[in-house]
């Protein structure tokens, strides 16, 4: 088989097709649904000790179902598996490819699940398979663990993102989720750059959970959540998240959402719609607000796109920075992961200002794929990098919480430990 054939089969397992253009470069374009299970990923739900979502797509015209064991030493989990029917969804998405484009979406999730458990799956619609998979259920109480995190892929997904995202799971294969601060792609509709995104982490979506928040770019050019965009199109039909946001923030649902997961909080806060919908913005404030004010966990981590704090000299978000920060300090909120800027700073800051690290919030901009910005001199900031891909393992262990910051190469680019009791 040439190097060409093996490179297109991949791809059209992805869900996708090849065209060679450059020798460096990689393009996937846009390609038909496919009759067997593509695009496999793994969600968490609010119960991550009993619950996992998992969605898929299809050719138009099948039907979805899944079928799940507890993993077995051996084979023998096959026997006499569970199962279970999805909820599908016929689309047709307007995408930047195709007007018409149609597709099968389906979801599903797996409830009544023992916690700190092994499960095999496989989803399909009873003639058409997957392969087997495997994942963990979270445990009741609080327990050891770690996540990754990855600021905008966006650009060259598959061609050269995919190896920081790639880079990341070599380092730290046994991550509990990975979370995605917003930009995954480029363009909002564009079928054949979310084709990038999940070939980019193929069956590593499929047995890690995906946790991703929007970005400007999965919404149209002006910002609005309408038909078409990402998160009323692909968005909705390719994850299966929590919706827990504000209940008076409908065009969020899925996009403002939280989870609790061994010790820690974890919020997705929806950037664009705090900044531009000036309607929502207070009735998300409340809900955050009570969220943090009731939350029974160690660790907080929020996750968004828009910087509360930015590493490029020429970008602000002031709508944003004046709705969460003083919540984010009246509650002591540990980390607040970001993206949209494409450069690499963390420093902590408190109401007051710059502190020391474990003194106030610490905040992180980080970028995985090869888009870069100018990175400026920061007051803010304990460490800087400027044309730097990097991906980010927290380690959260009882009172310690270990954040370390890796370039695409592996190469350790920055760390820090808090300790609290």
């Amino acid at each position: 088989m040439t190097m060409f054939s093996k490179t297109f089969l991949a791809a059209l397992l992805a869900g996708s097709c090849v065209a060679p253009v450059a020798a460096q470069e990689q393009v996937v374009v846009l390609a038909p649904a496919t009759q067997a299970p593509e695009r496999i990923i793994l969600n968490l739900t609010a119960d991550t000790a009993h619950e996992m979502a998992v969605t898929w797509r299809t050719a138009p015209g099948l039907s979805g179902r899944v079928e799940y064991a507890v993993a077995t030493p051996g084979p023998d989990f096959v026997k006499t598996p569970m199962a279970l029917t999805a909820t599908t969804e016929e689309a047709t998405v307007a995408t930047e490819e195709d007007p018409a484009f149609r597709a099968a979406y389906h979801s599903a999730v797996m409830k009544g699940l023992k916690p700190d458990t092994v499960y095999a799956y496989r989803v399909g619609n009873g003639t058409l398979w997957s392969e087997w998979f495997q994942f963990r259920t979270a445990a009741q109480e609080i327990k050891p663990f770690r996540f990754l995190y990855l600021g905008d892929m966006q650009n060259q997904v598959l061609s050269q993102a995919s190896r920081t995202l790639r880079m990341g799971f070599r380092t730290a294969g046994d991550v509990a989720f990975t979370i995605h601060a917003g930009d995954l792609i480029n363009h909002h509709n564009s079928d054949r750059e979310w084709g990038e995104w999940f070939a980019a982490g193929g069956f590593l979506y499929a047995q890690t959970p995906q946790l991703p928040t929007p970005g400007n770019h999965e919404y149209g050019k002006d910002g609005a959540a309408r038909a078409g965009s990402s998160v009323t199109g692909q968005w909705r039909h390719q994850f299966t998240l929590p919706e827990n946001g504000p209940k008076g923030v409908p065009e969020a649902r899925e996009t403002h959402w939280y989870t609790d997961y061994q010790g820690l909080r974890l919020i997705s806060i929806d950037s664009p719609q705090l900044d531009r919908n000036e309607a929502a913005r207070a009735q998300t404030i409340a809900w955050l607000d009570d969220l943090l004010a009731r939350n029974p966990n160690h660790w907080t981590v929020i996750f968004l796109h828009f910087p509360l704090f930015s590493s490029d000299p020429d970008r602000d978000n002031p709508k944003v920075r004046s709705a969460l920060k003083p919540l984010i300090d009246k509650y002591g909120v540990d980390l607040v992961l970001q993206g949209h800027d494409h450069g690499y700073a963390r420093g902590a800051i408190d109401a007051a200002g710059p502190v020391p690290d474990g003194q106030g919030a610490t905040y992180v901009v980080s970028v995985a794929g090869p888009k870069m910005y100018e990175v400026a001199e920061l007051d803010w900031a304990r460490k800087s990098a400027a044309r730097t891909q990097a991906y980010q393992v927290i380690d959260v262990d009882g009172a310690d919480l270990v954040y370390t910051a890796y370039t695409a190469n592996g190469d350790v680019l920055d760390t820090m430990k808090v300790h609290k009791p």
